[in-house]
């Protein structure tokens, strides 16, 4: 009996302690790893340096894809229509912040889709003129970001093709007429031009045809120079763009120095890839407990000037000292 007794004891004894254990095995268990949504109007080959130059402004906050937080990609390979359902369904996932990247029209497709989880989102276009915050020091609501300021160095951007085809009477301008940004740069872009008494013809393109029949346009009614407006369709055509360009040669101006490394003439705009780090930041700041109603639309600070020698060359264009001693970067 006393041999049973002591059995039954240390049963309970240990039976107890077990029970005991439970809520601090429980409360021991790790917190879910947060989900960040990256939504994207491109395809990932266009954007791979740039997502990296992401995930480095996750790193410097602590936060490394895979160990400490996860990333859901959504790519709609340049169809804009496809945006929405993408919106939708990182919201549907609950993730915990949305990144809204490659132009405004994912910005536009993920505000549409929620009003509860923050969004980061990049945009050449004005974001107060496009109703996506308030105010650029004051966001409000659930989206913040980073603004490139393209309509306002358009004027530059002229300025730099006529320093370079000084001779040239009239510059076309490609512009993709179903951007949600179109409506603005139909404003901005003339206003640029009339602000330095450059004549201009827009030439609309928004699927690889058109692409080919602007450049046809543009030879025909002998169009001097090219300024590419500022899109991630004519990103991710970059290529045929670039082609188009050497074989009609067409002297161009483009908004990303991507353009100018792979042979475009020259380039003109923000920093894209400090410009991601940057988001990557202010995600990671999001993660921990800010808000993006608190976080200021972050706007570039220096526009990065490249030009390529070599295509210069091929052009038969002879590119002035001065001009030379302002770019950031010089491909030879």
């Amino acid at each position: 009996m006393a041999s049973y007794i002591g059995r039954r004891k240390f049963l309970a004894t240990l039976l107890g302690g077990a029970a005991a254990a439970w809520p601090f095995t429980a409360s021991a268990q790790q917190p879910a790893m947060p989900v960040i949504g990256y939504l994207n109007t491109g395809s990932p080959n266009s954007f791979a340096h740039l997502v990296n130059a992401f995930r480095l402004g996750l790193k410097d906050a602590g936060y490394i894809e895979g160990q400490n937080v996860a990333i859901e990609y959504r790519w709609a390979e340049s169809r804009y229509d496809q945006l929405p359902a993408l919106a939708a369904d990182l919201v549907n996932r609950q993730v915990a912040v949305i990144i809204a990247t490659g132009g405004e029209q994912s910005a536009v497709a993920a505000k549409a889709a929620t009003t509860k989880i923050p969004i980061v989102f990049t945009a050449g276009g004005d974001p107060v003129r496009q109703g996506l915050v308030t105010s650029l020091n004051q966001p409000g609501g659930n989206l913040t970001g980073m603004f490139f300021l393209t309509g306002a160095i358009e004027s530059k951007r002229f300025g730099l093709l006529r320093e370079l085809v000084p001779n040239t009477a009239i510059i076309g301008v490609l512009l993709n007429p179903s951007s949600p940004a179109a409506e603005l740069q139909l404003q901005d872009i003339p206003e640029a031009a009339r602000a330095i008494g450059q004549k201009i013809v827009i030439l609309q393109a928004s699927n690889e045809r058109e692409v080919d029949r602007a450049f046809e346009t543009l030879v025909r009614r002998q169009i001097g120079a090219l300024l590419v407006a500022s899109d991630p369709f004519f990103s991710n055509r970059r290529d045929q763009i670039l082609a188009l360009a050497a074989q009609y040669s067409v002297p161009t101006i483009y908004y990303l120095r991507e353009f100018a490394a792979a042979g475009g003439l020259v380039s003109y705009g923000a920093n894209l890839a400090a410009a991601f780090r940057q988001v990557g930041i202010y995600v990671s700041r999001i993660l921990n407990g800010e808000k993006p109603a608190d976080l200021p639309v972050l706007q570039p600070t220096k526009f990065e000037l490249v030009i390529n020698l070599k295509t210069a060359s091929s052009l038969g264009l002879s590119v002035p000292p001065s001009l030379l001693a302002l770019a950031d970067e010089v491909i030879e």
